[in-house]
């Protein structure tokens, strides 16, 4: 028989007891051991999971996001200010590099952000619909947001420095 704790490790996997049944007061019966099995995520459907931390996780990503967004958006500004000033071809071709960037970066900041927040919801909506419990699509619905939330601070990060040298060198 396998049983579920509640919540998740740090490494994002689910952990399962093995308790296997008694066989009598024979001798030598094997009792419960409590061996432990790791088993990813979408194993089983209706997940328990620990509800705040998702939703604490999911502000965490938005708050970050959004600090991210205004952090690129005044780098746009002083990626304008930079143009203004007498630039060679390869240093004019870098503020088209970076306009473009920023431009698109700003989008994606966006759509992950919205994706969040309609994820947030349906934690809620199935929170109240099952009894405090998350579907296994829900749980691997958050995994695959938080691939992408560090997909792309990754990215905005590499574009962060690449963009400081590029005000060094100007």
């Amino acid at each position: 028989m396998f049983k579920k704790s509640a919540g998740f490790s740090r490494k994002r996997v689910l952990t399962y007891k093995y308790h296997p049944k008694p066989q009598g007061n024979l001798p030598g019966s094997r009792q419960d051991k409590g061996n432990t099995i790791a088993s990813p995520l979408n194993v089983n459907p209706m997940v328990q999971v620990e509800i705040a931390q998702l939703t604490g996780e999911c502000t965490a990503w938005r708050e970050k996001l959004r600090q991210y967004r205004e952090e690129f958006t005044q780098d746009k500004t002083k990626l304008q200010q930079a143009a203004s000033h007498s630039l060679t071809k390869d240093q004019l071709q870098d503020v088209e590099h970076f306009h473009n960037q920023f431009h698109i970066q700003l989008i994606n900041i966006h759509d992950l952000k919205q994706d969040i927040k309609v994820h947030e919801r349906k934690i809620s909506i199935e929170m109240e619909a099952a009894n405090g419990q998350l579907n296994e699509e829900t749980v691997a619905e958050h995994e695959h947001l938080h691939n992408e939330y560090e997909s792309l601070e990754q990215t905005l990060l590499g574009l962060r420095n690449e963009f400081d040298d590029f005000l060094v060198r100007t």
